[in-house]
């Protein structure tokens, strides 16, 4: 057993742009008061729960003020929940809504003598324009040098008709699947190893309805903050690409001068962990402001990237070795040993459930004295493990099944049979939620699994084959 106690690199990644501003607190602070649910997008863009956009407007210098106030509106005297056409407010930050007209057109209020606040003001320069809007002119100061595209060519979505794809011309016609109550205001997105394309599926319906381009074929896709965006990794591209689902755009790419692969979300602390394998690095993404906030240098190739409370595991791909990370002891690295072809990985009640996919045997190892504390069989081919409270649930590929094991006294609890016929691959937990997304990658098909009962609520199939299966909640897209 070795140990190693290594520097690890943690850095804050600074943006680039021009302009990064901070969205003032008092001004948050009043908007989250006067209407709840509103979203503060992370490159200052508000998004009423009516779907109205709000671009924020910083002043050269803020007011000296005690308390925050709206100053003005246009038209005069509404109120922030009646949605004015400008707002104000008294430390000289504005509020201008994004109009639209009856053809889609995108514009702002057209003044004839705009106010010093507005024509003085500049929008943050990372922000993200809406698509198409067109600023008046004796307003296009405040336009600084964010690059506007008028003519909607950032758009990534793509209708099936037009995206050429040949599964798509070979699918069979529209299938309707009655819908279960766990997938009611969801959206599945469905990677496949045959195209760039993110597909965008209905769930009651087999065939996607349009897909999401991308740069090159996806390796990871995650839903994140509520399905309002997805963070994908791809082969050969050195960036982490931030889609907005509502835009149907790139919000943000993230360069990082080496390739990334799994994505892992903690969804406690609202940050991503992300592999990049060939430079022996796990990046941490701040999900709140899409940007990076640390550099992790760990051994080796890593995969099967697992996050346990204050601890990362990991396996490196090319000595058969597995690692520990202890977030909260300095980073310090642990090798917990070799062990041949690992699938998955699970920790619970201190101790590291460890599958091998050729062996089908899990290795159960005490944390604290690295000691082996059992072995035994399980499924054929074991792919994947998810944990939930007291049982671990593992994926069977050869004979599509689950086997269920308590954690305490490693006992077999149970045996699910999936009934789909094919290869089952992939087991993964539904953001928020008590309930599994199972993948059958040779029928193309997704089962939702309640963990409590372990029971399958249903079996959904998707025209399209699939990689991964991703779940999320549904977002009014910005048309």
């Amino acid at each position: 057993m070795r140990k190693l106690l290594i520097l690890i690199g943690i850095f804050i990644m600074t943006a680039s742009g021009v302009f990064a501003a901070k969205f003032p607190e008092a001004v948050k602070g009043y908007i989250e008061e006067n209407i709840p649910n509103a979203e503060i997008r992370f490159d200052g863009v508000i998004i009423f729960p009516s779907n109205t956009l709000y671009l924020p407007l910083y002043p050269s210098l803020f007011s000296d003020i005690k308390t925050l106030s709206i100053k003005k509106t246009y038209p005069s005297g509404l109120s922030l929940k009646q949605e004015p056409d400008i707002v104000i407010f008294n430390n000289d930050f504005v509020l201008m809504k994004v109009l639209t007209d009856g053809s889609g057109k995108k514009s702002v209020l057209h003044l004839s003598d705009p106010p010093v606040e507005v024509r003085t003001a500049l929008l943050p320069q990372d922000m993200l324009v809406p698509s198409g809007l067109i600023i008046p002119e004796n307003i296009k100061g405040i336009i600084g040098n964010l690059k506007i595209d008028t003519k909607g060519e950032d758009i990534i979505r793509v209708k099936n008709e037009d995206s050429f794809e040949e599964f798509l011309e070979k699918k069979e016609p529209l299938i309707h699947q009655s819908l279960i109550s766990e997938l009611k205001n969801k959206t599945v997105f469905v990677t496949t190893n045959y195209s760039k394309n993110i597909q965008v599926v209905e769930p009651s319906n087999a065939a996607p309805s349009y897909s999401l381009a991308q740069k090159s074929i996806p390796i990871d896709v995650k839903a994140v903050n509520n399905g309002r965006f997805l963070v994908v990794t791809s082969y050969d591209r050195p960036f982490i690409d931030i889609v907005s689902v509502a835009d149907s755009r790139f919000i943000k790419q993230i360069p990082l001068g080496s390739n990334p692969e799994q994505i892992l979300i903690d969804e406690k602390s609202n940050k991503a962990y992300i592999t990049s394998p060939s430079t022996s690095t796990i990046f941490v993404l701040d999900l709140n402001t899409m940007s990076l906030c640390q550099k992790i240098k760990i051994n080796g190739y890593c995969e099967h990237i697992l996050l346990s409370s204050d601890k990362l595991f990991y396996v490196d791909k090319l000595r058969n070795e597995i690692w520990a990370i202890e977030i909260k002891d300095d980073y310090r690295l642990r090798d917990i040993g070799r062990f041949p072809n690992v699938s998955a990985l699970a920790f619970a009640n201190n101790k590291l459930f460890i599958a091998s996919r050729t062996k089908s045997r899990i290795a159960v190892i005490d944390y604290d004295t690295l000691g082996l504390e059992n072995e035994f069989t399980t499924v054929n081919k074991p792919t994947s493990m998810l944990l939930h409270e007291d049982s671990l649930y593992v994926l069977g590929a050869q004979n599509n099944e689950i086997q269920v094991i308590n954690t305490k006294n490693d006992e077999i609890t149970n045996t699910i049979k999936l009934g789909t016929g094919g290869y089952s691959a992939g087991l993964t937990k539904m953001a928020g939620a008590n309930y599994a997304v199972i993948t059958d990658l040779k029928n193309n098909y997704y089962s939702i699994l309640d963990l409590p009962t372990g029971k399958i609520l249903k079996t959904y199939e998707v025209n399209v084959p699939i990689k991964d299966v991703i779940i999320a909640d549904k977002v009014r897209l910005f048309e």
